[in-house]
């Protein structure tokens, strides 16, 4: 399952989106679930885990924030055996306390550590005032016990082919040598992070786990919900991913929203004086199409002789905009430089800004083999060649454009060589208190119906909508979410049933 950083518009550009109207009508919560003063932590758990829920954190001040490291087990299994760390950074709150928010950018192997960093300006101040808000990087990612694989010359050699998923044992057998401990490999999956996420609750001082996850972070917090419903605060799941899905289902169902959402970018683009496509929506997504797949034999010049744009890069490059229709213009001036002047330059750096690659060459973190490492554990290979010679087929119909880069995540998987530990299943975390699920309609990476499916399951949920283009809502969608979302995590107030905001229309003919 590919996802990308849902900060790349602020790493590419800054936007603002226009307000849209609201749906009225909201409900309240209950005095005792409204209250956000922290209460005494919940001493309930596991035989074994004492040590890590007792533990004193020691917050030490880096820069404008405060930061971290916390110890959690290994194996859950085995907690007597070895340890490992998580790294924190916790923004405090701007006025009076009334709990911690724990935060988790997606990924899977996004930093949660970075994102804080960006929280001053997604997040709203009546928000800032209230919390502290704390990120953390799930182990296995960045500055927590990471896994490490590649150089940062084999991880752009990794990036440039076009081989796919043959990768993947090679790329393994490194991870194998270098990852210390080297059973970190068999432990990333989700409920061993889950469980991570309720020590870290515990040790917030809070009885009850307040959290906002993006993307893959909603399978991480609603999987938190599952195994601790009781535990469950203010839980706001943001850009859906449907539990119940398996690896081929999902590289589907985001091959066929990509290819609307390039849709949508090219209908947008033939609007423009600027754009380097021509004629109808139609004749613009085969204009790209056939631009992309001309980069399989005939690699684009860039201003990094060492470096030509590939057709791997160059997908990446034209998937990465489509999570944000605030730089499309940049993805347009990208595609005129390539297409007119024959220049991959710009399209090259939107796909390091993507890699987490910096000015110098060196990867600022290890999202590109977490990404493998975390999914790989959290889906149970199926089927076999002929099984995913069909399903490449199926995906290429979907998308003509993304849908063979999209294949492969089964074979991947096999030749990653570290098996599934849990099977697919519908999460329904019944007991726990009401979670806000959102979804926006034209989200090319977790398709709005995902959205709509995880609020089915969660037996107690309400679904907010956003009617727009990009991935996930908060902190860039209108108002409309902002107040919405905000009185949830604030006052306990859900916003009414099927309420939407925003009113592009997503589909394009």
């Amino acid at each position: 399952m590919k996802k990308l950083p849902r900060l790349l518009a602020s790493a590419i550009a800054c936007a603002t989106l226009a307000l849209s109207a609201c749906s009225p009508s909201p409900l309240k919560l209950s005095d005792s679930e409204a209250t956000l003063t922290p209460t005494p932590a919940s001493t309930q758990y596991s035989a074994g885990l004492a040590s890590y829920y007792s533990q004193k954190v020691d917050w030490t001040k880096c820069g404008e924030f405060k930061c971290a490291t916390v110890k959690v087990p290994l194996d859950y299994a085995n907690p007597q055996g070895e340890s490992i760390s998580l790294a924190l950074k916790k923004r405090e709150a701007d006025g009076t306390k009334k709990g911690t928010l724990f935060i988790n950018p997606g990924g899977p192997g996004g930093s949660g550590v970075d994102l804080v960093k960006s929280v001053g300006r997604l997040f709203s101040s009546d928000l800032l005032r209230s919390y502290d808000v704390v990120g953390f990087d799930p182990r296995g990612v960045g500055q927590s016990t990471a896994i490490n694989c590649l150089t940062d010359s084999e991880t752009d050699a990794m990036r440039a082919s076009n081989e796919g998923a043959s990768l993947a044992k090679g790329v393994s057998e490194k991870c194998s040598k270098k990852t210390k401990p080297a059973a970190l490999l068999d432990h990333v999956d989700t409920p061993s992070a889950a469980k991570d996420l309720d020590i870290l609750r515990q040790l917030s001082g809070d009885s009850k786990l307040n959290y906002l996850g993006y993307s893959y972070g909603t399978y991480l917090g609603a999987t938190y919900a599952n195994l601790f419903p009781s535990n469950v605060g203010r839980m706001v799941l943001d850009g859906a991913v449907d539990p119940t899905l398996s690896a081929h289902q999902v590289s589907l169902g985001q091959a066929k929203s990509f290819e609307n959402s390039l849709r949508g970018y090219v209908a947008y683009c033939l609007k423009r004086s600027s754009c380097p496509l021509t004629g109808s929506v139609d004749d613009g997504v085969k204009q790209v199409r056939t631009f992309l797949e001309g980069l399989r034999k005939s690699p684009l010049k860039t201003t990094d002789s060492e470096r030509p744009l590939t057709y791997s890069l160059a997908v990446s490059a034209v998937i990465g905009p489509l999570y944000a229709d605030s730089i499309w213009d940049t993805l347009t001036m990208a595609l005129s430089q390539a297409m007119k002047k024959h220049d991959g330059s710009m399209l090259l750096r939107i796909a390091d800004i993507l890699a987490s690659r910096d000015d110098n060459g060196h990867y600022t973190d290890n999202s590109a083999v977490a990404i493998m490492a975390i999914n790989c554990l959290d889906y149970p290979v199926q089927g076999d060649k002929a099984t995913w010679a069909k399903q490449t087929k199926e995906l290429e119909q979907a998308s003509p454009t993304f849908g063979s880069s999209m294949a492969g995540s089964d074979e991947m998987c096999q030749l990653w060589g570290h098996k599934a530990t849990h099977e697919r299943t519908a999460l329904t975390a019944k007991g726990s208190a009401p979670i806000l699920v959102v979804g926006t309609t034209g989200d090319p990476a977790t398709p709005y119906e995902w959205a709509q499916s995880l609020n089915k399951q969660l037996s107690n949920s309400r679904l907010l909508t956003w009617k727009g283009w990009g991935h996930t809502a908060y902190g860039r969608a209108d108002k409309c979410i902002t107040k919405a979302v905000d009185n949830y995590l604030l006052s306990g107030t859900l916003p009414a049933d099927n309420q939407t905001c925003g009113n592009t229309d997503t589909t394009v003919k």
